[in-house]
């Protein structure tokens, strides 16, 4: 991977937490619920093997860690 590349995926990363930052903590809350539920599904689809990207399961996976963040600093 490029130096430009992984610039570009650092910056959404960042862009990713200030949206989040910017929710409330009970918007938080709904959107750790919907997140929570896609890992779920994304777990059974691999477990079926109907998963064809299961990079999907990990990067869902680290949204949920980067709600859970959000939220701790707001309590």
């Amino acid at each position: 991977m490029s130096a430009k590349k992984a610039a570009v995926k650092k910056a959404d990363k960042g862009n990713i937490v200030v949206d989040l930052r910017s929710l409330g903590a009970e918007e938080l809350r709904a959107k750790l619920t919907e997140q929570r539920q896609e890992v779920f599904n994304l777990r059974i689809r691999h477990a079926t093997a109907q998963l064809e990207k299961t990079s999907d399961l990990k990067s869902a996976k680290r949204q949920v860690a980067r709600i859970m963040t959000v939220l701790q600093e707001k309590e």
